[in-house]
């Protein structure tokens, strides 16, 4: 797998490459940084929600993360946690009381939520609201489960009551609005990983006004406090965020932030026009190489830094696990040996090196990603006993099952989103002819859209599908979360947000509460590998690949590293005119 590294790269098939047209006038500042210009990028499929509570594809994330902000966020070049709104916090002796100091003079976006259209100040009473709210049974809330059930004092007494059709007076217990800017929250056992929760899209703050009049609507009418506000959403076409000019942040120079006058997303779904649009300098970025041009783009990176200086790849591992999900009390796949048999059908390496062209790291392992950060905090990849390539294997447990070579099994549907360029298809036609010739299973692929997919799962109506998770945070929980047997509904009619393949184990439920709970870090570690290791004994996935993050930036661009989540924060990202490149020296 590939350290991180970031480097120039020559003309080849992208030699028609212009390095960049910025959109917009830009001015320098103190520090040598540039204000204005629009930064460009296009995404291939469009955003579902963007309301903060019901927020789950990545595309909706990407541009909600510009405009809300949470207590915390993360630093986009190293993932750790540092301040948002608040700007110190402090925990008791126990350490399951977390007490969080607010900035003063933090406003919301001006809005027509508000009297006179202006943005007010954010209070504690603000974050009380938006907390309790992600504590409220509704059918957009996607986030719940995977922050603060069972974590937070009274919060799923009160999400029980508010199922029940009633809400507790005064809220959550367990959080606490003490003044204007000062806010605790009570958990119910000590969390190592709890203000990595608090970095998610549930936690964001928006102010009650909104919610009252826009209710619904909110998905693109956002009111957030962050360095971006909406100003354009055209469906399927473009999303343009301006800047803030009432922001709260000021950079190490004095100079107020964000930099950019704006951003703007398109939404061209085909992989090649993006490039074509990056090579004529009308994006500023562009995530994933085609598996087409891989090898070709990427060429010998180690010798890339003697080649002409075009634009700029960065690459690293990243925190995402592609996998195929298996509804497991569907009757194709209610047998752990029918699941065992499709993992060991299953030749990843191959996916990898030939489908991927070396994209990526195949996924022998569970559904937590062997990334260094991980490696360093305790965990035993090399413990797990995943899954090889064994033909005979498989065929054993198809026997086993009842289908020897695949007799009397069900004919399935493999459910594809498009989006992702072409190697969705490539990969499930791969995987389609490896299950039909190795253990007679035939699977027709459906490709759907993603939104209508991501309901679709949720719903409990695919019985075999695609999906990639990318860490909510950097945290091994964020992975395991997804099969947690308590966060299934009881009956097939709800939807099951985090687990959309249903799957249930006392014995993972039992070492993922404990893992939650513990907080020396070497005995939380254990609990994680033990937690996989139940999942790969049960079948409970199709572990296929873990991406490695790559993309494409003109070289005028700066501020703006890779990480492995592909978090994006633009509030510090500025672009420099071309005709001061030369005279610039590079950050």
């Amino acid at each position: 797998m590939k350290k991180l590294i970031v480097f120039a790269l020559a003309a080849g098939i992208l030699a028609s490459c212009s390095g960049g047209k910025t959109e917009g006038v830009s001015t320098e500042a103190k520090g040598g940084v540039y204000y204005g210009g629009v930064f460009r990028m296009n995404e291939l499929e469009d955003f579902k929600n963007l309301y903060p509570l019901a927020i789950i594809d990545v595309v909706s994330h990407r541009v909600a993360n510009q405009v809300y902000e949470g207590l915390v966020k993360l630093n986009p070049a190293d993932l750790t946690i540092i301040p948002g709104i608040a700007y110190r916090w402090e925990t008791n002796e126990a350490k399951n009381v977390w007490t969080f100091h607010l900035r003063q003079g933090v406003k919301f976006h001006d809005n027509a939520c508000f009297g006179g259209g202006k943005g007010r100040d954010v209070k504690a009473s603000d974050f009380k609201y938006c907390l309790d709210k992600l504590c409220e049974s509704t059918a957009t809330n996607s986030f719940f489960e995977i922050t603060f059930k069972d974590r937070v004092k009274g919060a799923t007494e009160y999400f029980n009551g508010s199922k029940a059709g009633k809400l507790a007076e005064g809220g959550v217990t367990g959080i606490k609005a003490l003044d204007d800017s000062t806010l605790t929250i009570e958990l119910i056992n000590p969390n190592a990983g709890f203000l990595n929760i608090l970095t998610t899209p549930g936690c964001y703050v928006y102010p009650k006004e909104a919610f009252d009049k826009y209710g619904v609507d909110m998905r693109t009418q956002c009111v957030g406090t962050g360095p971006f506000m909406i100003k354009t959403v055209k469906e399927g076409d473009v999303v343009i965020l301006e800047k803030n000019p009432d922001y709260w942040a000021i950079d190490e120079f004095g100079n107020k932030l964000p930099y950019l006058d704006a951003i703007k997303y398109t939404f061209v779904k085909e992989k090649k026009s993006e490039m074509l649009e990056f090579q004529r300098g009308n994006l500023d970025m562009v995530f994933r190489i085609p598996i087409e041009m891989y090898k070709e783009i990427m060429g010998d990176y180690q010798n890339a830094n003697a080649r002409k200086t075009d634009f700029e790849i960065q690459t690293t591992a990243a925190l995402a696990t592609n996998y195929y999900g298996m509804l497991t009390p569907h009757p194709a796949f209610n047998k752990k040996e029918v699941r065992l048999a499709f993992n060991y059908a299953i030749d990843r390496n191959k996916i990898v090196d030939f489908t991927l062209q070396g994209q990526g790291q195949a996924g022998t392992y569970g559904v937590i990603p062997p990334v260094d950060a991980f490696k360093k905090g305790g965990m035993d990849f090399e413990a797990l006993k995943g899954y090889s390539y064994d033909v005979d294997k498989a065929k054993e447990y198809m026997k086993q099952a009842g289908y020897p070579d695949g007799k009397g099994f069900p004919k399935i549907v493999l459910t594809i989103n498009s989006g992702g360029g072409e190697r969705n298809q490539q990969v499930a036609e791969v995987i389609q002819k490896m299950l039909k010739e190795n253990i007679g299973v035939t699977a027709d692929i459906n490709v759907v859209p993603f939104a209508e997919q991501i309901d679709a799962y949720q719903s409990g109506k695919l019985e075999f599908f695609r999906t990639a998770w990318i860490a909510d945070y950097p945290d091994p929980v964020s992975f395991l979360g997804l099969f947690y047997g308590k966060s299934v509904p009881a009956t097939m009619d709800e939807k099951s947000f985090t687990n959309t393949s249903r799957f249930s184990s006392p014995a993972f439920d039992l070492k993922f509460e404990a893992a939650m709970k513990e907080p020396d870090d070497a005995k939380r570690a254990l609990l994680f590998k033990e937690c996989d290791q139940i999942l790969l004994d049960e079948g409970a996935l199709l572990p296929l690949f873990y991406d490695e993050n790559d993309r494409l930036v003109q070289k005028n661009v700066r501020n703006f590293p890779i990480n492995a989540m592909e978090y994006r924060d633009f509030t510090r990202v500025y672009i420099i005119p071309k005709d001061k490149m030369n005279a610039t020296a590079k950050k």
